[in-house]
């Protein structure tokens, strides 16, 4: 089972991380505690380390946002438009500010994560760079199955919020917004196949719309002065990721728990050749029957890479029992990003994902890029089993992998398509699993099978097939073969 092991035992051990340069932060160890399993946990572990343990919530006296630590979120308030006065209108609600703050990403969120938006959502921004507005663009509303599953503390935590996926407009300082409910008899209704519909003939828009403008943050270019609020660079193609500073508990722990693999506080875990990686396998698994099947590691930025501000995640890790089957999803932000400001975008989802939504956590396990960049997402070590939010029923014994972007009309690349392959043909190859074959898993409960139902889906499936939604588009999923029989052909088979 899970065992919670002390910091400073933990960190001495670490390659790079000796003990007098551990004691040089300035901390006190004995209270830094990074949760790690002794040995593979039950489902009852599981629910035992969420229910009889759960993290300590972010709130307003523990996260602090420290002018060091770069990026903010302004939640706005919606208000109704005039429209609404005209009878048997759909309702609708918006706002308009131009010349405020910076942010890069946003998304609208409102009370009842149950509820789901149904209607639509449309935007347009205001180059910070340029001063020009851009044309309307729709926000993706069905974002419910990106969720812990029911009746764990995160799913059921009285901060967690429904919300529409979140949309990169790149560095901005304006922005209008109108949120407008379907036609009669198509308004909010609930996420879960128990919940009620929360309109009534009339349509409806669920209660406590709130606009979310995100400024992800992001260093100074060499030789500026440091950016005022931690706004963007001025060039939009520049992306610097701020380094977590190692000076926090929370910081030491996410750093520490990929310790098994890589150098203490590394911003990359670097790639292997297969006989290396097969030699990691046994020291991480012990010794393998017959030939090892895994894939050579990739390169993997670790959230320090990135610039993960580790104070605005829960403390503490959730693992499950084994990782059986992968998730593709993509993170219907938008394909306007270049991969420069990747980093940029994954700490924008980060932000919404904590500060917005209400998680524990950013929701998927790993992250990749239209360059084939991959990134660690929640924290808690990459070779490890790490409970995620990312497939509602299904997240137990599975990992999200998100590929940045929106594709349901447009083509993922290649190179995207490749690193999901060999990322799983890795991580998989940890626990003894063959990416193109099928398996089983058990629901929590979701709008395609009930709790407790045992179903098979492919090792490798995407969002859809554990919950009806659209995610990861129709262009990714339809390249989900190529990335079984490529993920395959790595490890071996």
């Amino acid at each position: 089972m899970s065992k919670i092991m002390p910091m400073r035992g933990f960190l001495t051990s670490c390659p790079g991380a000796s003990p007098l340069a551990v004691r040089s932060l300035g901390l006190t160890f004995a209270t830094a505690l990074v949760l790690v399993p002794a040995a593979p946990a039950t489902a009852a572990t599981v629910a035992a380390a969420t229910t009889a343990a759960p993290a300590t919530p972010v709130t307003t006296a523990t996260v602090r946002d420290r002018a060091a630590v770069p990026g903010s979120t302004r939640s706005l308030p919606l208000v109704p438009l005039a429209r609404e006065r005209v009878s048997g209108a759909a309702p609708e609600q918006g706002l308009r500010r131009a010349g405020g703050a910076r942010f890069s990403l946003l998304g609208v969120v409102w009370d009842d994560p149950d509820t789901e938006l149904r209607g639509r959502v449309r935007v347009r921004t205001r180059s910070a760079v340029t001063g020009q507005w851009s044309g309307w663009q729709d926000v993706e509303t069905h974002n419910a199955g990106h969720r812990a599953d029911p009746g764990t503390a995160q799913g059921s935590s009285r901060r967690v919020r429904g919300a529409t996926a979140p949309l990169w407009v790149g560095d901005s300082d304006g922005v209008e917004v109108r949120v407008r409910a379907a036609g009669p008899g198509g308004g909010a209704r609930t996420g879960l196949p128990s919940g009620k519909r929360a309109g009534g003939p009339r349509a409806s828009l669920p209660q406590g719309l709130r606009l979310e403008l995100v400024d992800p943050g992001a260093a100074p270019a060499a030789g500026e002065g440091g950016a005022a609020g931690g706004r963007p660079p001025r060039n939009p193609r520049f992306d610097d990721p701020p380094r977590t500073a190692l000076d926090t508990e929370a910081a030491l722990a996410a750093s520490a728990a990929n310790a098994d693999i890589t150098a203490f506080g590394a911003t990359a875990i670097p790639e292997l050749d297969r006989p290396a990686t097969e030699q990691e396998l046994t020291r991480l698994r012990g010794p393998v029957r017959g030939k090892p099947y895994i894939g050579p590691r990739p390169r993997i930025v670790t959230r320090r890479g990135w610039g993960a501000d580790e104070s605005l995640r829960e403390r503490g890790f959730v693992y499950t029992k084994k990782t059986k089957a992968a998730f593709v999803h993509h993170t219907a932000t938008g394909n306007a990003y270049t991969c420069a400001q990747a980093p940029s975008v994954i700490r924008g989802i980060y932000r919404y994902h904590v500060k917005s939504m209400g998680w524990r956590d950013i929701g998927y396990n790993f992250l990749v890029d239209k360059c084939g960049t991959l990134y660690e997402g929640r924290a808690g070590g990459v070779a490890k089993a790490v409970l995620g939010a990312h497939t509602l029923g299904f997240n137990g014994d599975s990992m999200g992998i998100a590929v940045i972007g929106t594709y349901g009309a447009t083509e993922p690349s290649s190179a995207a398509v490749t690193a999901v392959a060999r990322l799983t043909a890795w991580k998989l190859g940890l626990y003894g699993v063959d990416p193109s074959g099928r398996t089983y898993l058990t629901s929590g409960g979701g709008n395609l099978y009930p709790k407790g139902k045992n179903v098979r889906l492919n090792v490798i499936s995407g969002h859809r097939d554990g919950f009806a939604t659209e995610c990861p588009g129709k262009r990714l999923y339809a390249r989900l073969g190529t990335v079984r029989s490529s993920a395959a052909r790595y490890q071996g088979r």
